[in-house]
């Protein structure tokens, strides 16, 4: 087991069901569980006391939960970008203040995020769980078999009829492109690291179904660029509510892509969760 102490700024059930990964579940009781790697884990926090049952790793998850940043300093930098507009962000990080961003093997990302397309969240769920079971490695806990996230390589010798018979529908011949590219090396992550968040976004743009939306997931999510800001559907229309005199995207600093799941969460929550 791993266990923090003094853990601030951090809820599990809002951070893990705020629409920014698929493989773990929230419990009745408010505890997580879910597959990080080849790891199926339980994230429990009681006060402010944080145990992650199933791993002892506190290296990895310090950094996969964002523990390393300062989130004090962060919600203040937002307030400032934002908060000059009126006072929406302020409310929506009151009620929003469990989820941090987690720093999420990049490869994972992309697909989940190019499944996430004209999807929702339960059913993004269940496609990247057949894919786990079906194309995943296997480990054992307990008695129990998990699947870990599959490899490019066997996605590219699965084939695309394949990956469709998971349920992914017009995804499946995006998912097949990203797994020939990034195993090719056509698509280099090394290259999204390095970049400017233009130049990242580019790259993860040459394959195929991946459009703004979905690359700034992938940046945000994947490779922890805070200042990606993506701009889907519901979005648009928190944007339009909150900020129908105009919002300049291009100036909200180096934690927009925070902000956004705040602003995000905050919809749902005035919305009974919906």
């Amino acid at each position: 087991m791993t266990t923090f102490e003094n853990v601030k700024h951090f809820i599990p059930a809002q951070t893990f069901d705020c629409g920014q990964c698929f493989r773990f579940d929230v419990k009745e009781n408010g505890d997580v569980e879910g597959i990080v790697g080849r790891e199926n884990v339980v994230i429990s926090k009681k006060g402010d006391t944080l145990n992650i049952e199933g791993s002892d790793d506190k290296a990895f998850w310090e950094k996969y939960l964002m523990f390393d940043t300062d989130y004090d300093a962060v919600m203040s930098d937002i307030g400032e970008h934002f908060g000059k507009y009126n006072d929406t962000i302020f409310k929506a990080m009151e009620v929003s203040d469990g989820i941090r961003i987690l720093r999420q093997d990049p490869w994972e990302t992309l697909c989940s995020f190019i499944i996430s397309q004209n999807n929702n969240i339960g059913r993004i769920k269940k496609i990247v769980a057949r894919i786990c079971e079906k194309f995943g490695e296997p480990f054992t806990v307990d008695g129990k078999t998990y699947y870990a996230f599959p490899s490019a390589r066997t996605l590219v010798d699965a084939g695309v009829d394949e990956i469709f018979a998971c349920g992914t529908g017009f995804r499946a011949k995006y998912i097949y492109d990203a797994a020939s590219k990034y195993h090719s090396g056509e698509i280099d992550f090394a290259r999204v690291r390095a970049g400017t968040d233009e130049e990242a976004a580019a790259e993860l743009m040459k394959i195929c179904g991946v459009g703004p939306k979905v690359a700034a997931c992938t940046l945000l999510f994947g490779f922890n660029r805070t200042a990606a800001f993506p701009v889907d559907v519901w979005i648009k229309r928190v944007l339009e509510k909150y900020y129908s005199d105009g919002i300049d995207l291009t100036a909200l600093g180096s934690y927009a892509g925070i902000a956004q799941q705040y602003l995000f969460y905050y919809e749902r929550y005035i919305n009974g969760g919906k």
